[in-house]
């Protein structure tokens, strides 16, 4: 499968899939060698693709788990900018899901060296470079509803659906 993603000239979009995992009064979130942050788990929507169906593979793929999905939480739109990485010197927009996932009541170990998943406590969250950097804030106020949030200029505005 193809994933859904394009770059034209100095621009990149991508459509993904991102998973909120809570357990132990932590949230789950990947990093890598090549990456002095953290993010998500998930990963790119690929063609002919639920963005559901997206997000269990991904955590399956990144996690060896099978989680369920409780609800969709918020839809992100997220222009930015990286200096560095993959991505440096790209104008990037990428359009998320995110997932807020049923908790199994036990945090799981890394799956792969290539990436690992680190448990970030959510009242600690300020101490770590963790994207998106509203995520703990959001989650803990536990809205009903979905939110609609758009990240430009490093300025989230977040509203309801």
């Amino acid at each position: 499968m193809t994933d859904i993603t394009f770059c034209e000239k100095k621009s990149r979009f991508r459509y993904k899939a991102a998973a909120v995992i809570i357990e132990e009064g932590a949230l789950a979130f990947m990093t890598n060698p090549n990456e002095d942050y953290f993010y998500p788990l998930g990963g790119a929507v690929q063609l002919g693709e639920t963005s559901e169906e997206a997000i269990l593979r991904e955590i399956k793929e990144e996690t060896g788990q099978d989680y369920e999905i409780d609800r969709l939480l918020f839809i992100h739109e997220n222009f930015f900018q990286q200096s560095s990485g993959k991505l440096a010197g790209l104008n990037c927009h990428e359009i998320s899901f995110y997932y807020l996932m049923k908790s199994k009541g036990q945090q799981f170990p890394s799956f792969s060296a290539a990436e690992t998943v680190e448990w970030i406590p959510l009242d600690r969250m300020d101490e770590y470079q963790a994207y998106p950097n509203f995520l703990a804030k959001l989650v803990s106020t536990q809205p009903t509803g979905i939110k609609r949030v758009i990240t430009k200029d490093e300025k989230h505005t977040i509203l309801s659906l």
